[in-house]
């Protein structure tokens, strides 16, 4: 069942043409009640303010340009194919532009349903990153009939002909003026209940490839000035906008389950780890941070 909600004032700057301020507001946006436990899965330097826990894989990445990891409340490291949290102990789960970089969506989807009863996921649409292909994409996904369409990427470019024609002529008006001014049109925003309706077209394909290295470390442009004060403008709405309070309440160790071994039973020694007394895997957890992601802190790999 695909359900589509935009808040009020979001119906409003469409009503006005203000398609891009209509964009921009929907990441304040979550259709749920105030009590309900809001999980976000690739959180990013940019995490939507209603999200009560955070996840994502690395601290350090290249897969968000490097951009540092905002965790100003309760964090996780860890992969949503292995998700580190009990089954349905979230109302809600967001997962917004990560589902494309997994390698394994049938286990990627699973797992959301798994921990949590509903939830909102936001990808590229599939004509977008057909012509406009990201090297650390490995999933093109549109929807069709309600349900979720995926095909998985043998490379991260799936046409390279039709890419060297659309970069020839058409990607700089494409992509700093038509995809802009129509964002909803090149975006799949899904929302989903229970269960998630998908259908992989090609399961047989491997896309766990290697993305391609890039020629050096890409500029910080989140260091920039301009990208500081919009940093800055973010994090003061999502400050005002999120459970603060509420948040530095919550008792992560209590949601969580060893990505191991599945058993959700830990022994606390101190203030720096945790075991799992299935398997005897042993987490580190600094302050507001649970590092679950037993491959590592750090990607060091430029994508």
């Amino acid at each position: 069942m695909m359900l589509t909600y935009d808040s009020m004032p979001m119906q409003i700057a469409k009503s006005l043409g203000l398609t891009r301020v209509a964009w921009a507001m929907r990441r304040f946006h979550c259709p749920v009640h105030a009590e309900a436990l809001v999980l976000e899965v690739g959180s990013g330097g940019n995490p939507y303010a209603r999200a009560n826990v955070l996840l994502d894989a690395y601290e350090v990445t290249g897969q968000r340009h490097w951009a540092p990891l905002v965790s100003d409340r309760p964090t996780v490291l860890g992969f949503v194919e292995a998700l580190p949290f009990q089954d349905k102990v979230f109302d809600f789960v967001i997962a917004s532009h990560v589902l494309e970089h997994s390698s394994q969506p049938e286990r990627f989807l699973a797992e959301l349903q798994r921990v949590a009863k509903a939830g909102y996921i936001e990808v590229p649409d599939a004509f977008m990153e057909r012509i406009n292909p990201y090297r650390d994409h490995r999933l093109e996904i549109t929807v069709r009939d309600g349900a979720l369409v995926i095909r998985k990427k043998p490379d991260w470019r799936t046409d390279p002909e039709l890419v060297e024609l659309y970069e020839h002529r058409a990607k700089r008006p494409v992509t700093t003026s038509l995809i802009p001014e129509h964002p909803f049109n090149f975006h799949v925003r899904y929302y989903w209940e229970s269960t998630i309706d998908f259908t992989v077209l090609n399961p047989e394909v491997d896309a766990s490839w290697p993305a391609p290295i890039e020629s050096g470390r890409p500029a910080q442009s989140h260091t920039g000035f301009v990208a500081r004060l919009r940093a800055g403008l973010l994090g003061t709405l999502r400050k005002l906008l999120s459970q603060s309070h509420r948040n530095r309440s919550i008792d992560v160790r209590s949601l969580l389950r060893c990505p191991s071994c599945s058993s959700n039973a830990f022994a606390f020694g101190n203030q720096e780890h945790l075991d799992c007394q299935g398997c005897g895997a042993r987490f580190e957890f600094r302050g507001s941070i649970f590092f679950m992601n037993t491959s590592g802190t750090t990607e060091s790999k430029v994508c």
